[in-house]
Formats: C-alpha cells, sequence, structure tokens
C-alpha cells in the first residue's frame, strides 16, 4: 500500500511528527507500506524537527526544474504526436523564461499551441504569447499567493524582489527594509511555513517559486523601506 501526500510541508509540526512516528512503527513491523510525500525543499529540515530519526527513515531526493532537454521533449513529445513540431529556438526561449519549472512550461506551451496557427510552433509565437501568459500568472497563480500575505509579508517580498533576481543574504534583506536581522526573524520564519521562500543555503533566501520577484515589482511597483 502506498500513501501519496502533496504540499506535505503545509502540515504542522505535531501532524509531520504523527506521520513520521507511524511509518517509523510500520517499518518496524515489516508491514507493506510506503510514504511518497512531496514538498518543498525546507522539508528536511522540518521533518528533522518533528522527529529526530527522520533522516534516517526517509530518503529526501532533491528534484529541482526540469533541465533544458527534458523541457523541450515535454513540449515536443506530445506535439510531434499530433503532427506539429517545436522550432528549436521557439523551445530554447521557452525554458529561459520559465527556469525549466513545470507548470510554466505548460502554461508557455498551452498559449502558444493557442497562437499557432500552422506548425511549426515559431520563436515569434512564443514571444508573442508571453504576454497573455503573464497576464494569467499574474492573475491567478502568483496573486493567489499574495493575497494570503500580510503588508509586512509584502513588503519583505518586495524587498527581495527589489535586490534583484536569485538568492539573498539575509543581512542584505534586512538593510533593504532597514531593519536588523532579529527584527526581520518573525516575517521570515512565517514566509517560510507559508512556503514563498526557502533557505538555499545557510544565511541566504530565495522564493519557491521563479519570476516571482517580477510579479512583486508588478503588483508593488515603489518600494518603500519599512
Amino acid at each position: 500500500m502506498a500513501i501519496l501526500v502533496d504540499e506535505i510541508q503545509y502540515l504542522s509540526q505535531k501532524e509531520l511528527g504523527a506521520l513520521i512516528m507511524a511509518m517509523h512503527k510500520m517499518q518496524q513491523k515489516q508491514l507493506p507500506l510506503v510514504l511518497l510525500a512531496a514538498g518543498l525543499p525546507a522539508l528536511p529540515g522540518m521533518a528533522g524537527e518533528s522527529k529526530s530519526y527522520a533522516e534516517r527513515l526517509f530518503n529526501f531526493p532533491d528534484i529541482g526544474a526540469l533541465s533544458a532537454v527534458d523541457a523541450a521533449k515535454a513540449l515536443r513529445d506530445p506535439a510531434r504526436n499530433v503532427g506539429v513540431e517545436f522550432e528549436d529556438d521557439a523551445l530554447m526561449e521557452v525554458f529561459r523564461l520559465t527556469h525549466g519549472y513545470p507548470y510554466f512550461i505548460q502554461e508557455w506551451g498551452y498559449q502558444s499551441w493557442n497562437m499557432t496557427a500552422a506548425s511549426p510552433v515559431t520563436l515569434d509565437v512564443v514571444q508573442n504569447a508571453t504576454q497573455e501568459v503573464t497576464r494569467r500568472l499574474d492573475k491567478n497563480f502568483f496573486r493567489v499567493r499574495y493575497d494570503r500575505l500580510t503588508p509586512g509579508e509584502k513588503n519583505f517580498l518586495r524587498a527581495m524582489a527589489h535586490l534583484g533576481p536569485g538568492s539573498h543574504r539575509t543581512g542584505d534583506i534586512a538593510t533593504a527594509l532597514k531593519m536588523t536581522i532579529k527584527g526581520i526573524g518573525p516575517v521570515r520564519a512565517k514566509l517560510i511555513k507559508k512556503g514563498m521562500i526557502y533557505s538555499p543555503a545557510h544565511g541566504d533566501m530565495a522564493f519557491t517559486v521563479p519570476l516571482f520577484d517580477e510579479f512583486m515589482i508588478r503588483a508593488i511597483p515603489e518600494f518603500t523601506p519599512g
């Protein structure tokens, strides 16, 4: 029997601990039960905090984004099955725009498909589809996450966006907000718990979803520290 859990990082520490303890007992009794769960990069740390033996009980493979080769395959193969081709430069543009994030690849593929009159799907089509994809992501995918945030959390994320793409030192974020590292700690912790940011390395913070920094700039054009 397999138990499948998505977005497992949203379990409370008590809930996650209970699940880990149950799986530990299943293993001790050699029962045919397996747990397959998907979550954000903070999951190994959360599991370890819930139960110290979690790191010995589970494997935590890092899946990450798709490579350029796999992103191209995800678009090219289904289209080719119905007689439609993607030009190579169109595929590379989708990968550049999406950073290999699977849902974004779906969105760019969907809109590019709808805007293509005949095979092949060209670079121009992908570029023309970008405005509509951005509008849809802003209205749905990004907005749902944004609306869950408090004003202080929004300002924290806007500070990260102000610093540019990629991960940023917690100290740099605090400086941008004109606060101390200790002062931004509670907001930082809440944003991690909400799945908005994670720590790719000690002292660093990054958005869990690519392109969210660009959305924050569109949502809040002017950054005001504090």
